[in-house]
């Protein structure tokens, strides 16, 4: 079958970033953070909504060093290197045990979710961006860098 002329089977962009989960278009961040809370390592910013996080994780992964283990939600459920949640299957829920393993696990986690608040109190990634779409990733990574400078990772001398 041949496309009509002037027609090509390209993707559109803008449905490049549609997130089928959250019913709009999105770009999606990712965050590293050190287990204090203190320090951002590494952010991964403006990638398509419909991009799944452990997708994400994956390409980030290849830069970072291979025996470092690492926390997450359960988006990353089957990743050798992070430590996840326990999920509870279709047929039956987890044991108590389980609870009280992901419960530890989420006090660990809270951290992450503190500095993605932070990010969001600027509402850059928590409603809609009405900007050009190329200055997204400038604009967050300077959010960043003021979230650094509010936690005090970030000291400026005089």
């Amino acid at each position: 079958m041949r496309a009509a002329k002037g027609k090509t089977n390209r993707v559109p962009r803008a449905k490049k970033y549609y997130s089928g989960k959250k019913k709009k278009h999105t770009f999606k961040n990712q965050f590293i953070v050190m287990p204090t809370g203190k320090e951002l390592v590494d952010v991964a910013v403006g990638k398509p909504g419909a991009t799944s996080d452990i997708t994400l994780w994956r390409e980030r992964a290849r830069e970072l060093s291979d025996n470092q283990k690492f926390q997450g939600d359960k988006a990353y459920v089957g990743e050798p290197a992070i430590d996840t949640p326990h999920k509870k299957t279709r047929n039956k829920g987890i044991t108590v045990e389980q609870k009280q393993d992901n419960q530890k696990k989420a006090r660990k986690r809270v951290v992450v979710e503190h500095l993605i608040r932070l990010v969001k109190t600027f509402r850059i990634a928590a409603e809609r961006f009405r900007l050009k779409s190329t200055t997204y990733e400038p604009v967050i990574l300077a959010v960043c860098g003021l979230i650094r400078w509010r936690i005090g990772a970030l000291v400026l001398s005089s």
